[in-house]
């Protein structure tokens, strides 16, 4: 109900920028002022800023397909238009207050224009570039138990894949690749696997198959997060019908389990005989057969916490109370560093750990900036990485 309720705002931005667009194309060159060269821009310009809707109505399909990448693109280029507009708009009026004899010339309104239209084009590019090129982030941290079979682990960590019309299988390979370099002896997806249609897989078998390659010497294990559950979605909110109970689609629960990949679902494994391993559901979308998640004492209450404990959790939630229970290690995902700027700068007063790690009394936190991109298929001030987590035990 949201999207609805802001559409009107939608509406009138869009508006806004479309009619600058004109106005500063007009002044560019004569030919602009032509009714039917004006009308063609319009169509057009309507057509990218209907391309969201489109992708939401029309039937499964290659043109929605089109339509719902043409959709997310079209938000990211959307959102660094309207903050380079906003920006350009603020300092056109703080100098005219400035200078009481500014006149507005149509030579600085076309080089202001240029340089706005610069400045989109080369952020927004740079963002869906920058999506696709997975990075390697490293930790290194202590956790003061003993284990008497190994005196140390390597965690690769990776989450928020969010396959779907954005991302696919060139995703997962590239990620595969750059998890097998680290040589990891586990590896973990802390959620969003998914980006809430199974149908908008571009390769289910061709997913299944790169992700069997993920060598790791105890396993592969994963959890589920909001976005792996069938919803529909438009402009980043999700639809469903009243009383409908959201889960995932037994197709999801497949893949993974072809994938040599073991799901969690709010329970645990110990692994080795040296450590376990807690998968919690999400916080606010448990998933199929799920009611409500344990809570943090109800994890430890009946393991040995002699024994080293890590917590796999999709959002950074209830981090005093994991630490309280005895947990060591949190490993999750979620926030995507705001994906884009400033929202990682958003996300920072959001969470008391948007990114990176945090030491919570006795117990790592880590909070991966994920794998895949939500809504906007861009990266801009973040990065897609692997976490690679080095634990030294004492």
């Amino acid at each position: 109900m949201i999207a609805v309720f802001l559409s009107p705002f939608y509406i009138l931005i869009n508006f806004y920028i479309a009619r600058w667009l004109l106005r500063w194309m007009q002044t560019c060159n004569k030919h602009f002022k032509n009714k039917w060269v004006r009308a063609l821009i319009i169509i057009i310009y309507t057509f990218f800023a209907s391309t969201l809707l489109l992708g939401f109505l029309l039937p499964a399909g290659n043109l929605e397909r089109v339509m719902k990448l043409l959709g997310n693109y079209w938000l990211g280029v959307l959102l660094y238009v309207i903050l380079t507009v906003l920006i350009a708009d603020a300092i056109r009026l703080i100098v005219k207050k400035v200078k009481k004899d500014y006149v507005r010339s149509d030579k600085t309104f076309v080089t202001a224009g240029t340089i706005c239209i610069i400045i989109i084009a080369t952020v927004s590019i740079w963002g869906a570039v920058n999506a696709r090129i997975i990075r390697t982030t490293n930790y290194t941290i202590d956790i003061d138990k003993k284990v008497e079979k190994m005196d140390d682990l390597r965690i690769a960590l990776v989450a928020d894949l969010h396959l779907g019309y954005n991302l696919g299988t060139p995703q997962v390979k590239r990620m595969v690749e750059k998890i097998n370099e680290q040589e990891p002896d586990l590896v973990v997806i802390a959620g969003d696997i998914y980006d809430n249609e199974y149908e908008a897989l571009d390769n289910p078998k061709a997913i299944k198959q790169e992700l069997r390659k993920i060598e790791s010497k105890y396993g592969v294990y994963a959890i589920y997060g909001n976005h792996d559950i069938e919803e529909k979605v438009l402009a980043g909110f999700t639809f469903s019908k009243k009383g409908e109970k959201k889960q995932s689609d037994v197709r999801m629960d497949e893949l993974l389990k072809d994938a040599n990949i073991t799901l969690l679902r709010d329970e645990g494994v110990w692994i080795n005989d040296s450590f376990y391993l807690y998968g919690r559901p999400d916080y606010s979308k448990p998933g199929r057969g799920i009611t409500t998640r344990k809570t943090p004492k109800q994890i430890t209450k009946n393991i040995d916490k002699t024994k080293p404990i890590i917590v796999l959790d999709h959002e950074p939630r209830e981090l005093e109370e994991l630490s309280e229970a005895g947990v060591d290690l949190d490993l999750c995902g979620h926030t995507h560093d705001g994906q884009l700027f400033p929202g990682n700068i958003t996300t920072k007063v959001m969470w008391e750990n948007s990114y990176g790690y945090l030491k919570k009394g006795n117990m790592h936190n880590i909070v991966t900036s994920g794998v895949g991109v939500y809504g906007p298929n861009m990266r801009v001030g973040t990065k897609a990485e692997v976490a690679i987590i080095d634990i030294n035990f004492k």
